[in-house]
């Protein structure tokens, strides 16, 4: 056992030691400027993050590949906690497979996305960003930007409730118009895959998706994309708390249903809130504008 832990630990994603609080602060004026200039974020919201407690974030994956607000978020936690304290963010094990990408990942505190890893970083006392909805999330229809979406993906919840960790929702607006999802052609391509055609790097891919963005134009796959300066909005939600935590609780599958459709529809409320908010105020302004 300790010899398959040292060789995993080799290797991208396995090993919390590749972190890089340096990098990680080398990389925090560009991302400002990002921030402020290019997605002009608004957020909220955290002060409902204790400084020194650990907690698992859950959010919802928008924008293709780039995921802007994902390194929104992170960027702002970095500017109000500090570098050094760690929230390590659990990433596909599709995405591992190209090297740069990869080693850039882990400096920047990303982890393979197993129970394994997701239990030694709380154990480690950091918090965990977890999307559970992944590549489906990623890549959801535009016409379902506003939906929570985690695919019945329940691990986050097990996770929770085994490790006795509140859950804080952290939801988001505007980045999934930084790309235009039509389609998803995943079905197609599974028949493929059962008639002979072998996945790319062994991993299904989950989704394969048309979509219009930069750089490509039209893009069809799961293709890295260049964002859309489009505005995000961002909100940390009050924690979750569970009536019961334990092992017993994490695996209870009714008990763990109950929690998983608690936060889904705490969190689309949320977002519902946030987009209507959003709706009002841009309403407000245009009504200014013509009363000018």
């Amino acid at each position: 056992m300790p010899e398959t832990q040292n060789y995993l630990e080799t290797k991208p994603g396995w090993s919390l030691q590749q972190r890089d609080p340096q990098f990680i602060q080398l990389l925090m004026p560009l991302w400002e400027s990002l921030y402020r200039y290019y997605f002009r974020v608004q957020t909220s919201g955290w002060e409902n993050i204790s400084p020194q407690s650990k907690v698992l974030l859950v959010s919802s994956h928008n924008g293709g590949l780039a995921s802007p607000d994902m390194y929104m978020i992170m960027y702002d936690w970095f500017q109000r906690f500090g570098v050094e304290r760690p929230v390590y963010g659990l990433a596909h094990p599709y995405f591992w497979q190209v090297p740069l990408t990869a080693e850039l990942a882990g400096r920047l505190g990303a982890i393979i996305a197993h129970p394994r890893m997701a239990i030694a970083a709380l154990h480690s006392g950091a918090s965990v960003l977890v999307y559970p909805g992944g590549a489906q999330d990623l890549f959801r229809p535009h016409e379902m930007r506003h939906q929570i979406h985690f695919a019945g993906n329940q691990g986050f919840i097990k996770l929770a409730l085994r490790e006795e960790v509140p859950i804080v929702p952290v939801i988001s607006i505007g980045a999934h118009d930084t790309l235009f999802v039509l389609a998803d052609l995943y079905k197609i391509l599974q028949q493929l895959h059962e008639s002979g055609m072998p996945w790319l790097f062994g991993l299904d891919p989950e989704v394969f998706p048309i979509y219009l963005g930069l750089p490509w134009g039209l893009a069809i796959g799961p293709l890295p994309n260049i964002p859309l300066p489009v505005t995000v909005h961002t909100r940390v939600c009050p924690p979750i708390v569970f009536e019961r935590y334990g092992r017993d609780a994490a695996s209870d599958r009714s008990y763990v249903n109950a929690c998983y459709e608690l936060v889904t529809s705490q969190m689309q409320q949320e977002l519902d809130d946030l987009v209507k908010s959003q709706e009002s105020r841009v309403n407000s302004q245009e009504s200014r504008v013509k009363s000018q």
